[in-house]
């Protein structure tokens, strides 16, 4: 018989980037923007989920949004909590420069449907890219039962479909 691993997807808590934004953080500097208050009373709703029951593991993006809502969930839940560099948010610039607009790069790869060709001007990570990268961060965790996954809405799509939209703290879950 094949064991097969449950993990349970969760998008992180509403965030905020509004003191980011005052410093002047650019690039990953960005990254840090936290949970607004809803963010976190959406990650400590999330956190009292029953399908929350019986995991045995909690691995997080290491961006602060994803961190604060695993961070909410595993005090709640009591699960131990541990961070999964590779589970990062979708790169608008691979060579992190971020010499051009990180929107424009967005809606270029949504155009792309994430295809990269060489005629794109921005030096995003292809959906395909995106997926190995995450399908080989899950893949160290198929000896668990149960892996509880925080991380970002398009990081969830790799595993679902690339126009899966998904709300604050939503949830998809996958079998590998």
């Amino acid at each position: 018989m094949i064991m097969t691993t449950k993990f349970i997807l969760i998008r992180h808590g509403e965030p905020r980037y509004d003191e980011v934004i005052e410093r002047g953080y650019v690039g990953m500097g960005y990254e840090l923007g936290k949970l607004t208050d809803n963010g976190i009373a959406q990650a400590e709703a999330r956190g009292k989920d029953p399908l929350l029951k019986d995991a045995e593991i909690i691995i997080s993006s290491p961006y602060t949004r994803a961190l604060q809502t695993a961070a909410i969930i595993s005090r709640l839940t009591n699960i131990p909590m541990q961070v999964e560099n590779d589970l990062h948010e979708w790169m608008p610039d691979t060579k992190f420069f971020f010499d051009y607009d990180a929107n424009q790069s967005f809606q270029e790869y949504l155009s792309a449907e994430g295809q990269k060709n060489v005629s794109h001007k921005y030096r995003w990570e292809s959906y395909e890219d995106l997926k190995k990268r995450v399908h080989l961060t899950l893949i160290k965790y198929t000896s668990y039962r149960k892996v509880i996954v925080v991380c970002h809405g398009i990081v969830m799509s790799a595993l679902t479909r690339f126009d899966d939209v998904i709300e604050h703290c939503g949830v998809r879950e996958v079998e590998l």
